[in-house]
C-alpha cells in the first residue's frame, strides 16, 4: 500500500491484491494511520485488482471503529471485479464508494 494525505485527509493506495496471505499485514498498517479509528481515511482500489473475504473483513472491521470513534472512511476507484465481490457481499450499502478519488475528497469538504 501506498500512504499519502490530501489536507487532513490520510489517503491509501491499495496496491494490486488482498488476500488470507496479506490481509492481517494490511489490516496492522491501517489500524496505524488512524489509531482508534479517528480521523478521515481514503482507501484508493484503483491499482486493486482482487479481494478476498478476509480483505472484505478487515474493511469492515476498520468501517466499524471509525464510526465508534467518529472517524469517516471511504472508498474509490474500484475495479469492475472488485467492485462485484462488494456488490456480492453486500458491503456496496456499508461503505461510501465513489467513482474516483476526486470525487471521493469532496466527500470530505
Amino acid at each position: 500500500m501506498e500512504v499519502g494525505s490530501v489536507g487532513d485527509v490520510n489517503v491509501v493506495t491499495i496496491l494490486q491484491r488482498i488476500d488470507a496471505y496479506n490481509a492481517k499485514e494490511l489490516e496492522d498498517k491501517l489500524n496505524e494511520l488512524v489509531p482508534g479509528g479517528a480521523g478521515k481515511l481514503l482507501c484508493d482500489f484503483e491499482k486493486n485488482e482482487y479481494i478476498s473475504s478476509a480483505g472484505l473483513r478487515v474493511f469492515l472491521a476498520l468501517l466499524k471503529s471509525m464510526k465508534r470513534s467518529g472517524g469517516e472512511l471511504v472508498l474509490c476507484s474500484l475495479q469492475p471485479s472488485v467492485k462485484s465481490i462488494f456488490d456480492m457481499a453486500g458491503f456496496s450499502r456499508l461503505f461510501k464508494i465513489f467513482n474516483n478519488r476526486d470525487e471521493a475528497l469532496k466527500n470530505f469538504l
